[in-house]
């Protein structure tokens, strides 16, 4: 490395956000650009330390120690031919992905670890500015049709990375925007939609097609459309939400966070002058503490609601580390997002018994009570509610938060006549297929609602098998194969 001190002489340092009273008044990034003095300090930190986990730690296996040392030294463009060669989109994950990277740094173990994510999108930033970021043209064409259904983070990386192998792929998309929950799920604070739209010119200029506005099995049939290409690649994500089956959920004012995070995005990106049911002066209850939570939690702030409380079933994690998740496994730890420091409370171990109406049926309170983790006989995790921890909470607007169990029921995938496996996910053997010849599955369709950095490292994946099943033989790479994605 070029400064083997550099973990001595420098403290982790992210970059600065902007004051909470400015940001949430627009629908802008919440981060300041980083100084390049100060992200090379960051990147010398890295510590050469001879077995990086931070590869295990990325499904990419990013080159991480490598453009760290790079961007150091000031090479910024060998530090982009580095990270772009495994990764399709660093300007998504530097933005998007929790950094289990970051959880899996040598450096961790006893100081703050590397700032990998930071380094990775400020390389990609760079790599844009420059203007050195041209598209990759195949050397032939193959005149193999693949049609690639999704156009989500796997869908885009398995497109893109089939175009630059040569084949003709065209993009199905059934949202009238391409993007998927990176168009109309991710809210605008967490990454603009510029970042997207310039990606999509990317692989535009590489000879990808898309076509928006249609759903598969709907607007084409699903086995017409196979029948028109040698290979067709389900990329139609995880989006099936989970339900609140309690009393009262059919009241008005119930949301789940996929109604109301789309339309959000419609208003920022001028489709509609307001949001529909907008948290503006309203008693917020978010049901759910995760990323999903987190994004609605900092739309209702940018709304200007009355008061928000967010909710969650597990206990409060510890403020570091716990025991139970050790170096370098991915941390059980408290954690504050940009959405918690803007304001509003959040109450852990607790459950929903009910919901209750006013006069006009519209939801004005929840039913909740206090709940504690048990093991039962067979090893599996129940909340038992404490006796007596009955409370009540004034509600006005409800959004449920709870993940996802697995792809929505369809046409395409009935019309298919694909299986599914005992998790509800498009069932694939070792080799990305599915049970209908010369149809594979890729992210969180075959995988299960997981991160940004999964999807892209299972769209290339599956990529490199379609590339074989087409042409005998692939020099695409594979990040992961589908007998460790079933392990973890």
């Amino acid at each position: 490395m070029g400064d083997p001190r550099g973990f001595m002489k420098f403290e982790r340092i992210t970059p600065k956000r902007r004051p909470v009273e400015l940001r949430v008044m627009d629908w802008n990034e919440v981060y300041i650009t980083q100084d390049d003095q100060e992200l090379r300090q960051q990147a010398s930190r890295c510590m050469d330390c001879g077995i990086p986990f931070c590869h295990e730690g990325c499904p990419l296996g990013n080159l991480i120690p490598d453009w760290n040392d790079l961007v150091y030294r000031g090479d910024f463009e060998e530090a982009s031919q580095r990270l772009h060669a495994t990764n399709n989109f660093p300007d998504f994950t530097g933005r998007l992905c929790p950094a289990p990277c970051e959880a899996a740094c040598v450096l961790g173990i006893n100081q703050d670890p590397v700032t990998i994510k930071q380094v990775e999108v400020s390389i990609s930033e760079w790599a844009f500015a420059s203007g050195k970021l041209n598209p990759v043209l195949p050397d032939c064409k193959t005149h193999k049709k693949v049609a690639v259904v999704g156009s989500g983070p796997a869908g885009l990386a398995c497109a893109q990375q089939l175009t630059r192998a040569g084949h003709d792929v065209t993009v199905y998309e059934r949202a009238d925007r391409l993007g998927g929950l990176l168009r109309y799920g991710i809210p605008e604070f967490k990454m603009e939609k510029k970042y997207l739209d310039r990606r999509l010119d990317q692989l535009r200029s590489e000879g990808t097609q898309f076509v928006t506005s249609c759903e598969i099995g709907v607007d084409l049939d699903a086995n017409l459309l196979a029948s028109q290409n040698d290979a067709v690649v389900l990329a139609g994500g995880a989006c099936e939400s989970r339900e609140l089956q309690v009393p009262g959920r059919e009241l008005s004012g119930i949301f789940q966070a996929m109604e109301f995070l789309p339309l959000a995005n419609r208003v920022c990106e001028g489709d509609l002058p307001e949001h529909p049911f907008s948290a503006k002066g309203k008693k917020v209850v978010i049901i759910g503490g995760g990323d999903t939570g987190a994004d609605c939690l900092g739309t209702v702030h940018r709304h200007g609601c009355e008061s928000v409380v967010q909710l969650e079933i597990m206990p409060r994690p510890p403020d570091s580390r716990d025991e139970s998740t050790p170096w370098p496994t991915w941390p059980l730890m408290y954690r504050t997002s940009s959405a918690h420091e803007e304001g509003g409370e959040r109450i852990f171990s607790v459950s929903t018994q009910s919901f209750l109406a006013d006069s006009s049926g519209q939801v004005r309170s929840i039913e909740l009570h206090e709940v504690e983790p048990k093991i039962d006989e067979h090893g599996k995790m129940n909340f038992v509610k404490i006796q007596g921890s009955d409370f009540e909470l004034q509600a006005d607007l409800v959004l449920l938060a709870l993940g996802f169990v697995g792809p929505e029921k369809s046409p395409m995938l009935d019309q298919l006549g694909v299986s599914f496996d005992p998790r509800t996910n498009v069932a694939r053997d070792g080799n990305w297929s599915t049970a209908k010849e010369g149809v594979f599955v890729c992210g969180d369709m075959g995988r299960g609602q997981s991160l940004i950095v999964w999807a892209i490292a299972e769209g290339r994946s599956c990529a490199a098998w379609v590339d074989r099943y087409l042409m005998g033989t692939s020099d695409l790479p594979i990040c992961v194969e589908t007998t460790l994605v079933a392990l973890r």
